[in-house]
């Protein structure tokens, strides 16, 4: 008999939450806590979206994706979560580059990229100070023509070193390139420069669980295995609720942090919306996605301290289309030390790369599983630079491609980063186009990563509180 994962559920909400993402769980968190009945969707057998975690045999559990963030995760940890969150978070200080055109180590903030940048590339002083205040100074309310490059032509002409350097950790952290705008870079660029990397401490299954207990304890009712068909929407284009596993759930707003596109072609539908809009809509591009190889070393195996994240390269210089090509020539290495996670005696690392789904979508079964069997060969190779004899050491090792981030997280294309820039529009625009429906997630790179997709849920949270108390007034 098929298990009703939505046995006893209500017939109707104040909100629904589609997804379980930083911003999903943001979001159902605030709003409940705000005094409102939330239902929390969510179509995989555990939380967390992109920020997630599995386990295999042996005692070995994998974090997913990268996980650093700025020290801005704090104080939106401490506010909007609790202070027992805020407080496992921790900085990782030894940031390494390996290329053709240097090799550094850093903690990755402003007083030591400053030095860097004028003791070993040799840049004048002034030039250093104004680009990271112009940096520090960009907002989303700024030209959103200049691009990226155009920035660095202004500051390092004819210097592809320095910008490997100040490029190469944001490109792997939100699928930036060049040619997106310049804000995209220099808000996400300013707040790690603020204090460094930080990361959390304890794995990315304490962090879930802890926010799980918080959302449980607030109220929300939260429901795993129960993949969303359909937003209903009325006639007059008011959320009515939605079809999820096949049943309709009622409520007066719909919050999704599902893909925007999905969200909108696909959940919605082009009949429920001005043709401009979902002509704009559909015309959003989606940002690039990830390959990850996790490994992890037999019981009682280790390896000396070589850094926390390691960005490592064969190509001379900084080039997207390099680091997106499926003959991998940089890679980023997460070294996971037993004090990450305080009480395991364990060693792993994970590795990865850019990527596009194109180059994998397409592959027959026996190409596909070829490719990723490469995949892991050629990362070993690599990483036996670092931690020699690996392969001796290995207890376990496995790669995940676009495809299969398309498979567990259901984002278009495994868009591992969400969308470009003018995704962020849509997203805004949705309560205009539909009353009651909003979105938060990754959408203009602005909001990518863990503490946008925080302080994002937070944002739109908001709105949907006037929304809805605005509604109760006219009742």
């Amino acid at each position: 008999m098929t298990k009703d994962f939505l046995k006893n559920a209500n017939d109707e909400y104040d909100v629904i939450v589609i997804g379980s993402g930083l911003a999903g769980l943001t979001s159902a968190n605030t709003l409940a806590r705000a005094g409102y009945s939330v239902l929390l969707l969510e179509h995989h057998y555990q939380l967390g979206g992109m920020a997630t975690w599995f386990k295999r045999r042996g005692g070995h559990i994998f974090d997913i994706s990268l996980h650093g963030f700025p020290i801005g995760m704090i104080k939106s940890c401490r506010k909007y979560w609790t202070p027992e969150i805020a407080e496992s978070i921790v900085q990782l200080k030894g940031i390494r580059f390996e290329n053709p055109q240097f090799s550094l180590q850093t903690t990755f903030n402003r007083d030591d990229f400053t030095r860097l940048l004028i003791d070993k590339f040799r840049i004048e002083p002034a030039t250093v100070d104004r680009f990271f205040d112009a940096a520090r100074q960009m907002n989303f309310y700024d030209d959103q023509d200049k691009t990226t490059r155009e920035l660095f032509d202004e500051f390092f002409p004819g210097r592809d070193d320095v910008v490997r350097l100040l490029m190469e950790p944001i490109t792997y952290a939100n699928g930036s390139t060049l040619e997106d705008p310049a804000i995209t870079y220099g808000i996400v660029f300013s707040n790690f420069m603020s204090k460094g990397v930080f990361t959390f401490q304890g794995g990315t299954d304490h962090l879930v669980n802890q926010m799980k207990a918080e959302m449980t304890k607030n109220g929300v009712d939260i429901r795993i295995r129960c993949l969303v068909e359909k937003i209903v929407v009325s006639p007059d284009r008011v959320v009515q609720g939605v079809v999820v596993n096949g049943k309709t759930i009622r409520c007066k707003a719909v919050l999704s942090n599902a893909n925007i596109k999905t969200t909108v072609t696909n959940l919605v539908g082009p009949e429920h919306f001005d043709t401009e809009f979902f002509d704009e809509a559909r015309a959003v591009r989606l940002n690039n996605s990830s390959c990850q190889v996790y490994i992890a070393l037999k019981p009682g195996e280790e390896f000396d301290y070589v850094g926390d994240l390691l960005f490592h390269s064969e190509h001379k210089g900084f080039d997207i289309d390099a680091m997106l090509s499926r003959h991998v020539s940089s890679r980023t290495f997460s070294f996971y030390y037993p004090s990450i996670r305080p009480g395991s005696d364990r060693y792993l690392i994970v590795s990865s790369t850019n990527a596009n789904y194109s180059d994998w979508a397409s592959l027959s079964e026996e190409d596909y599983q070829a490719a990723k069997q490469d995949l892991i060969e050629t990362t070993l190779d690599c990483l036996d630079q670092y931690v020699p004899g690996v392969r001796q050491k290995l207890d376990h090792v496995e790669a995940s491609t676009p495809r299969t981030f398309q498979h567990y997280t259901r984002h278009a294309h495994g868009a591992s980063f969400g969308t470009k820039f003018e995704g962020l529009k849509i997203s805004k625009g949705l309560p205009e186009q539909i009353a009651g429906l909003y979105h938060a997630g990754s959408v203009g790179i602005i909001m990518s990563g863990w503490l946008g997709a925080v302080n994002y849920g937070v944002i739109v949270s908001n709105d949907v509180d006037k929304y809805l108390t605005l509604a109760s007034t006219r009742v």
